[in-house]
């Protein structure tokens, strides 16, 4: 439970009902050459967020969708207040702020093209001025926890994620889903060795043959093309195996405790697809990559992240706050400033595994309530578009 003795958060209530929990205003540039001027309105403006990113140049196909949906997701999220889009022509940069406005949160485009930078960077300035300040009027208010959408991904695993961390990520999934919280996991390829046990989890024949159907298209689409090339630095990579994972399917049995003992996932999502089911949990189509993983589950609208770790990943992200959580003493002590939770005293017997849950649990809710992830207090802001293949 909360520190107030309940299950309730403080939370933004947006226009479209759904809940944030942080009131962010972002400058979203829609490609690379964007960048700079999203960047210079975000440093003119206080309280402003900008999202640099790689790629929006000569996409196409599922590429393409792919990075539009991530975009508009990341602007949809309920942790984003407002939203000034910027991008070097006009056609796309309105097709994302369509796709923002759809939500009915206040959203602005500026297209460089025809303009020039200075131009466009003192009028998106200039509005960035009135969403910053309307923002900051903005006020939380109670919600229950059928309002929340929590993610989780692991890194740097090591033997203690699967004993300990990981499965406290599981009992925390276990007691809210029964109070109708959304939920969501990822990281197709690290499933690798567990995928038919993975498959049992799901609460539908129809989910436990979408999700293999996914699998099987990452291993024939990503691994077969590669087979003849060393693939033992990525899976399991160095840092688990110095944690003492040595095979995949160990690291898969570990990733997996992350959905609890008894809740079923009830779908199964393209990478940055929002659930459409209902609450309950779900599975994202994802890279193991940590930054990619969470961008996309942001840009799903999942409000908070849970993120086990062994060896002590560092991640973050701009607009979802991500909360880590370790097993590992060494960890907790050598990297502290970078772990949110220990619970490294299941291993010594000082913790059980369902007061480590509630533990998390605690945390979670004092997290959606305002207190800042060590992540955000470092400003780790990671945010990594996935790419699927070249551009023309």
């Amino acid at each position: 439970m909360g520190s107030n003795g309940s299950m309730e958060f403080l939370g933004y209530r947006r226009e479209n009902g759904r809940v944030g929990v942080r009131n962010h205003v972002v400058i979203l540039p829609l490609d690379d050459l964007s960048n700079a001027a999203a960047e210079k309105v975000a440093n003119n403006i206080d309280g402003c967020i900008a999202l640099p990113h790689h790629y929006g140049r000569l996409q196409f196909g599922e590429d393409l969708e792919l990075h539009f949906r991530t975009l508009i997701g990341t602007g949809s999220n309920p942790n984003v207040s407002a939203v000034i889009v910027i991008g070097i022509e006009p056609v796309w940069t309105g097709r994302v702020v369509d796709g923002i406005a759809a939500t009915g949160k206040p959203v602005e485009g500026f297209a460089i093209e025809g303009h020039g930078e200075i131009a466009i960077v003192a009028n998106a300035s200039r509005k960035a001025v009135e969403f910053v300040q309307r923002a900051s009027e903005q006020q939380r208010e109670p919600c229950a926890m059928n309002e929340l959408w929590v993610s989780t991904k692991c890194g740097e695993s090591d033997t203690t994620s699967g004993l300990a961390s990981n499965p406290t990520v599981g009992n925390f999934i276990d007691k809210v889903d029964p109070l109708g919280a959304t939920t969501c996991f990822g990281e197709t390829s690290e499933l690798t060795g567990a995928e038919q046990v993975c498959a049992t989890r799901a609460a539908s024949p129809e989910a436990a043959e979408k999700f293999m159907a996914t699998w099987q298209a990452y291993m024939d689409e990503v691994i077969e093309p590669h087979k003849t090339s060393d693939l033992s630095d990525s899976q399991p990579t160095k840092g688990n195996i110095a944690g003492g994972l040595t095979t995949i399917e160990e690291k898969a049995f570990g990733n997996l405790q992350k959905i609890g003992k008894s809740t079923k996932f009830i779908d199964v999502l393209g990478p940055a697809e929002a659930p459409a089911k209902g609450a309950g949990l779900y599975f994202m189509d994802t890279s193991s990559a940590a930054a990619e993983c969470v961008t996309l589950q942001a840009a799903a609208g999942f409000v908070v992240h849970l993120f086990p770790t062994g060896q002590g990943n560092i991640i973050g992200n701009p607009i979802e706050p991500v909360i880590k959580l370790t097993a590992n003493p060494k960890t907790a002590r050598e990297m502290g400033e970078h772990v949110d939770l220990d619970v490294s005293g299941i291993l010594r017997g000082e913790m059980t595994l369902d007061e480590a849950g509630d533990a998390l649990i605690d945390i979670t809710l004092r997290t959606c309530n305002g207190r800042l992830t060590k992540a955000e207090a470092l400003k780790h802001r990671e945010f990594v578009m996935t790419k699927l293949y070249r551009s023309a």
